[in-house]
C-alpha cells in the first residue's frame, strides 16, 4: 500500500509584509507583534490580539505574550488553528435600501445589519454557506452608504477585508450611478450642464479643507452621472455636486473593487464567495 501523505505541520511561518509596506531597513526598530501580523495581511490588529491571547502565535519558537514587540529578523509562526478560525469569518454583501443607516442606529433609523437574517438571504446566492446567528457577532460595515442612498454595502467579520476596504492605504475604488438635476432642469441635464463644471468634478474640488483625489465622472445618460472614487469622505458625492450646482436626486453604489452589485435585489444579501476578491 502507498504511504499516507504526511499531515500538514501545525505551525506555519508568517509571510513577509505585503508589497509596499514600510519595514526598517536595518531591522533595528521594533514594532508591536499585532501590527506586524496585520501588515502581513493575515488579520486585523484586533484579531491578532485574539490569536496572541489564545497562544496561536510564536516568536522564535516561544509562545508570544500580549504587547510583545518584534524585529524584522524575528521568526514569527502562526498556529493553523488561527487559519481555521479566520476561515469561519463571513463577509456579506447587502443591497441597502433607503432609510437604513450603515452603522449604529441613529435618529430612530435602523442599522443595515438588522436586514441580515435567514429570510432576506438571496435565493440566487451561489455560495454554499448557510446562515447562522453566530455570523452576526462582530459583523460590521466596511465603509458607509448614506441613509438616503442605495446599493452595495459590505458587512464583514474579517478584519482583513475591513482593512482592504477602509484602511488608510486602501486603493479599492467604488462606482456609483448618480441621478441629478441642474437648477430647474431635470430632463436632459447633460445638455444644460457646463463641460467646465464636469471637469471640476473630475479634479479640482476640495472638501473639509483638503483637495480631493482625481475621480472618474462621466454621463451615463442625460440625467445620470457615473462616479468612480478612490476615497470616501462623508456624503462626498452629494457635496461635490453641490459645489458645481447639481442636486442629487438618487444615488446607487453598484461596484466595490471587483465585486458588482449585479442582480442582488433591494433589501436582500448574499455571501462573498470563496473565489471573490475586492
Amino acid at each position: 500500500m502507498p504511504d499516507s501523505p504526511a499531515p500538514a505541520p501545525r505551525w506555519r511561518r508568517a509571510p513577509a509584509p505585503a508589497a509596499g509596506k514600510p519595514t526598517p531597513a536595518d531591522g533595528a526598530s521594533p514594532v508591536r507583534l499585532n501590527k506586524r501580523l496585520a501588515d502581513m495581511g493575515l488579520c486585523s490588529r484586533r484579531e491578532a490580539d485574539e490569536w496572541i491571547e489564545r497562544g496561536w502565535v510564536r516568536v522564535n519558537g516561544q509562545v508570544a505574550p500580549m504587547g510583545l514587540k518584534v524585529l524584522a529578523a524575528d521568526h514569527v509562526t502562526v498556529d493553523r488553528q488561527a487559519d481555521a478560525a479566520q476561515a469561519q469569518r463571513v463577509t456579506i454583501l447587502l443591497h441597502k435600501p433607503v432609510g437604513y443607516v450603515s452603522g449604529q442606529a441613529e435618529d430612530g433609523h435602523l442599522p443595515a445589519v438588522t436586514l441580515i437574517h435567514a429570510q432576506s438571504h438571496w435565493r440566487g446566492d451561489a455560495s454554499r454557506t448557510r446562515f447562522a446567528p453566530a455570523q452576526l457577532r462582530g459583523l460590521a460595515p466596511a465603509g458607509r452608504l448614506d441613509i438616503d442612498s442605495v446599493g452595495l454595502l459590505v458587512l464583514t467579520q474579517d478584519g482583513r477585508v475591513a482593512r482592504q476596504l477602509i484602511g488608510e492605504d486602501s486603493t479599492v475604488d467604488k462606482e456609483y450611478l448618480v441621478r441629478v438635476s441642474f437648477g430647474e432642469v431635470a430632463v436632459n441635464v447633460q445638455a444644460a450642464f457646463p463641460p467646465a463644471q464636469l471637469a471640476r468634478l473630475r479634479h479640482g474640488l476640495s472638501l473639509d479643507g483638503q483637495p480631493l483625489k482625481p475621480a472618474q465622472v462621466d454621463w451615463q445618460n442625460p440625467e445620470q452621472l457615473r462616479f468612480v472614487l478612490n476615497e470616501g469622505k462623508k456624503r462626498q458625492i452629494r457635496r461635490m455636486c453641490e459645489q458645481v450646482g447639481l442636486h442629487v436626486t438618487g444615488l446607487k453604489r453598484v461596484r466595490i473593487g471587483r465585486v458588482q452589485l449585479g442582480q442582488l435585489p433591494v433589501g436582500q444579501w448574499r455571501y462573498l464567495g470563496p473565489g471573490e476578491t475586492f
